[in-house]
C-alpha cells in the first residue's frame, strides 16, 4: 500500500490545510489551497504527483470495476438464461412478452439515472453506491423464484430502477477525482468491466447450468439466485470499501488531499469542491448544446451495447443452425467480449494520450458496423462469428471514450452530474428499441441492419459534428472572441462560469 504521506513536509502544514480549509459554498483560487510541496524541485512535485495518482489508482478503481462488472452481469444475465429455457419455464413466454421484460428495465432505468447523480452527491457514494447495490442484489435474487410473466415484469422494472444510480454515479465519481487527460483511460477501465462480465457471465452460466433441478429450480433461477446473492455480499462490503469526494474521503490525510484540490484547480475544475444544489445548475445543464450532442451520440453507442449483450448467446446458438447446445453458446460468447475489453482500455489510454476523442469513437465504431454488416450479409457461421468480434470491438470503446469526452467538456460539480444523467439515460431507454428488433432467427436482419443504422447516423455522424463544432469554438476562444464574457469579473465570478470561461479549452 502506498504510505500515506509520500513526502516529508513542514510540521505545520497539516494544520495549516485545516486552517485554510474551505467552508461549504465558497470557490477557492488554487493560491488560497496551501501548497505542501512549494519547497521542491519540479522533478521531485512530478514524482509525487505520479505516486498520489497512482495511490488514487489503487484505492478507487479495483473496487468499482468489480461493482460494475456485478451491475452488467446482473442486467444482462436474462440472455443467458433465456437459452437455458427461462421462456419455457414461464409458460411458453412468447417472443413478445419476453422483449416486454427486456424494455421494462431500460424504462425505469433511464427514468432514475438524472436523479441518481443528485442523491449520489448529497448522500454520499459510501452510502449511496452499496444502499443500491443491496437492493438490487435481492431483486436478482427473487428474479430466481419468479413464476409467471408478471413477476418477472415487475422484478425488472425495480431492478433497473436500482441499478440507475451506479453507472453515471460512478462516472461522475471518477470524474472529480482526476485531471480531464487522466479521466478517460480510468473511465475506460472501469466500463472494461461490462465487458469482462460478458465473459464471465458465459462462463459462470455454462458453470450453473449443472444445478439445473437442485431444491426443484431450473438451471435459469439459479443463474439469477446465485449471481443476486454474490451482489448482496459485495453490497453490504461496498459501505466500507467505497470512498467519498477528494474534499471528504478519509483514505487521505490533509496533505494529500491539498494535493488532490489543487492538481483539479490547476485543471480547471471545480469539481472537487463543496456546494449546495441549485435550480439554476439544472438550467444551466438543460440549456448546454453539448449536453444534446452527447445524448445524440451516446444512444448510438448504448442502444447497439444492449442488443449485442442482451441477444449474443441467442445470435450464436442460431448461428450453427442450432446445432449448439446451450452451454457452447455461452463458452462462444466469452472472446468478443475479452477483445472488446482489451480494445476499451487501448482506446482510453491513447485517447487520453492525445486529448482528443472523437477521432477515436468515428474510426472504432466504423469497426463495428462492418462487424453488424458482416452479420447481416453472410449465412456463414464464421463470417458471423467474425463478425460478432467486430461488433463486440466497435461498440465497448465508444460507450467509455464518449462518457469520457462528455465529462471533460462539461464543469461545475452539479451540472455535470446532471448531464451525465441526462446523457446516460436517454442512451439507455434506448435499450427499449435494443429488446424489440431481434426476432427473425436466425439471421436476425431487422436487428443487424438497426444497430448498423444507429452506429452510423448517431455514432460516426454525431462525433463528427460534434468535433468540427468544439474545435469551431477553441479557435474562437484562443483568438480572444470569448473574453467579453468575463469583463469586469472577478476571478471568483469568472470560476462559475464553469466550462463557458474563455480560458477552458474543450478536449475535441
Amino acid at each position: 500500500m502506498v504510505d500515506e504521506t509520500p513526502t516529508a513536509h513542514s510540521p505545520d502544514m497539516e494544520s495549516d490545510l485545516s486552517h485554510n480549509e474551505k467552508k461549504p459554498g465558497a470557490t477557492v483560487d488554487p493560491l488560497d489551497i496551501p501548497d505542501p510541496d512549494a519547497h521542491l524541485s519540479e522533478a521531485e512535485r512530478k514524482a509525487i504527483d505520479r505516486e498520489l495518482v497512482w495511490k488514487l489508482d489503487l484505492y478507487l478503481i479495483p473496487w468499482l470495476c468489480i461493482l460494475y462488472l456485478l451491475s452488467f452481469l446482473d442486467r444482462t444475465n436474462i440472455g443467458n438464461a433465456k437459452i437455458d429455457g427461462l421462456q419455457k419455464s414461464l409458460g411458453n413466454m412468447s417472443t413478445g412478452r419476453y422483449n416486454a421484460c427486456l424494455s421494462i428495465f431500460f424504462v425505469s432505468y433511464a427514468l432514475f439515472e438524472p436523479l441518481c447523480n443528485i442523491l449520489l452527491k448529497r448522500l454520499k457514494p459510501s452510502i449511496f453506491i452499496p444502499i443500491i447495490m443491496v437492493i438490487w442484489g435481492c431483486v436478482m435474487t427473487a428474479m430466481g423464484y419468479v413464476e409467471n410473466w408478471s413477476g418477472l415484469m415487475a422484478a425488472r422494472w425495480f431492478l433497473g430502477m436500482a441499478e440507475a444510480g451506479l453507472y453515471p454515479g460512478i462516472n461522475y465519481f471518477l470524474s472529480c477525482w482526476y485531471k480531464r487527460d487522466e479521466f478517460g483511460v480510468r473511465a475506460a477501465i472501469f466500463f472494461s468491466a461490462a465487458a469482462f462480465s460478458g465473459s464471465f457471465g458465459g462462463l459462470l452460466a455454462a458453470a450453473i447450468n449443472n444445478l439445473n433441478g437442485r431444491a426443484g429450480r431450473p438451471g435459469w433461477a439459479w443463474i439469477f439466485i446465485i449471481e443476486g446473492i454474490i451482489t448482496v455480499g459485495f453490497g453490504l462490503l461496498s459501505f466500507f470499501m467505497v470512498h467519498d469526494f477528494p474534499d471528504t474521503a478519509t483514505f487521505l490525510n490533509e496533505v494529500d488531499r491539498a494535493r488532490v484540490l489543487r492538481r483539479l484547480k490547476e485543471d480547471k475544475q471545480s469539481s472537487a469542491e463543496h456546494e449546495e444544489f441549485k435550480m439554476e445548475y439544472l438550467w444551466a445543464a438543460l440549456t448546454d448544446w453539448k449536453m444534446y450532442m452527447g445524448m445524440f451520440i451516446y444512444m448510438g453507442a448504448a442502444m447497439p451495447l444492449y442488443a449485442f449483450s442482451l441477444f449474443l448467446p441467442t445470435i450464436i446458438k442460431n448461428m450453427g443452425g442450432g446445432k449448439y447446445s446451450p452451454t457452447h453458446s455461452q463458452l462462444l460468447s466469452v472472446p468478443p467480449y475479452a477483445c472488446a475489453a482489451v480494445l476499451t482500455i487501448t482506446v482510453g489510454y491513447l485517447a487520453d494520450k492525445a486529448r482528443r476523442r472523437g477521432v477515436f469513437n468515428i474510426f472504432v465504431s466504423m469497426l463495428g458496423a462492418v462487424g453488424f454488416g458482416m452479420l447481416l450479409g453472410s449465412a456463414d457461421p464464421h463470417v458471423q462469428y467474425a463478425g460478432c468480434f467486430l461488433g463486440a470491438i466497435g461498440i465497448y470503446p465508444c460507450i467509455a471514450n464518449t462518457i469520457s469526452w462528455v465529462s471533460n467538456n462539461i464543469e461545475g460539480v452539479y451540472k455535470r452530474g446532471i448531464v451525465l444523467g441526462f446523457v446516460i439515460g436517454w442512451g439507455n431507454i434506448n435499450g427499449v428499441v435494443s429488446s424489440n428488433i431481434y426476432f427473425e432467427a436466425p439471421r436476425f436482419k431487422v436487428g443487424h441492419g438497426v444497430v448498423m443504422a444507429y452506429m452510423l447516423v448517431c455514432l460516426v455522424g454525431g462525433s463528427t459534428l460534434l468535433h468540427f463544432l468544439l474545435k469551431r469554438e477553441n479557435k474562437a476562444r484562443r483568438e480572444g472572441k470569448r473574453d467579453y464574457l468575463v469583463e469586469e469579473k472577478s476571478l471568483q465570478e469568472a470560476e462559475k462560469l464553469g466550462d463557458k470561461r474563455p480560458d477552458f479549452i474543450y478536449t475535441v
